[in-house]
């Protein structure tokens, strides 16, 4: 079986906005990637303590914010309150955590499309999916093309497809194992994301030929990129959109 048509996207996909030029997962960086030319951009989704759909990547607070303790037994309210850029640089201070739906408005006022991953904490996969997916169904800008949704968690992706069988979904991999067709299957995904590290031509030739798009992560030189398509990866995601878009 071969999957349905993947939907087109652009070569050079902005990781966590544009994480390499500003700090991850903010507006700010879904608005530098846009300024630096990607048209695409992905970002995490997780739920707060009391059930807030926010970007964020880690299940706790401290790498990227002046705050402690879990995503997860954090409110909205006391997440707003943290700062989210001055970690990465002075000039970023007073950044917030973005809710998925100020992302979804920045999106719209750009024009960027999105991968969505989903990230959920321990033990809320199946909540953060179906969350994230009636979300986006509600809310996503009708003018922009359809996300695509991701997800490590293949109970979260499940879920999701069950509230929005429309959208996109891929299948989000570290490394593409033996059982990668029986997975893709299950979720109802058009392509394969995982870590251009562990992917070769030979298995790239096989999942492009079996109807699926394949997609790399995190990819930040130009060498790697320029290998990568001519092997026939249709995009990578990137903290440095600008580094790629020439490639």
């Amino acid at each position: 079986m071969t999957a349905n048509r993947p939907p087109q996207v652009p070569k050079v996909i902005g990781h966590r906005g544009a994480a390499g030029h500003a700090p991850e997962n903010t507006v700010a960086a879904i608005e530098k990637a846009a300024a630096l030319g990607a048209r695409w951009v992905e970002f995490d989704v997780k739920l707060t303590h009391d059930g807030e759909l926010i970007l964020f990547h880690d299940d706790t607070l401290e790498r990227t914010t002046d705050g402690k303790g879990k995503v997860d037994e954090t409110t909205l309210a006391d997440i707003r309150r943290l700062d989210a850029g001055k970690w990465y640089q002075a000039r970023f201070a007073g950044a917030r955590v973005p809710t998925l739906d100020e992302a979804m408005e920045a999106l719209a006022r750009l024009g960027l499309g999105a991968n969505v991953e989903i990230k959920p904490c321990p033990g809320r996969e199946r909540e953060t999916g179906e969350a994230t997916a009636r979300a986006l169904k509600a809310h996503w800008p009708g003018r922009l093309p359809a996300p695509v949704l991701s997800s490590f968690r293949a109970e979260a992706l499940a879920a999701a497809q069950s509230a929005a069988p429309e959208f996109p979904r891929a299948l989000l991999v570290r490394e593409v194992s033996d059982e990668w067709r029986s997975q893709a299957e299950a979720l109802g995904a058009t392509a394969i994301h995982c870590n251009h590290q562990f992917i070769d031509r030979h298995r790239i030739l096989a999942l492009k030929g079996a109807g699926y798009a394949v997609r790399c992560y995190t990819v930040n030189d130009v060498r790697t990129a320029t290998q990568l398509f001519a092997w026939g990866v249709e995009s990578v995601f990137t903290d440095y959109p600008d580094r790629i878009l020439g490639v």
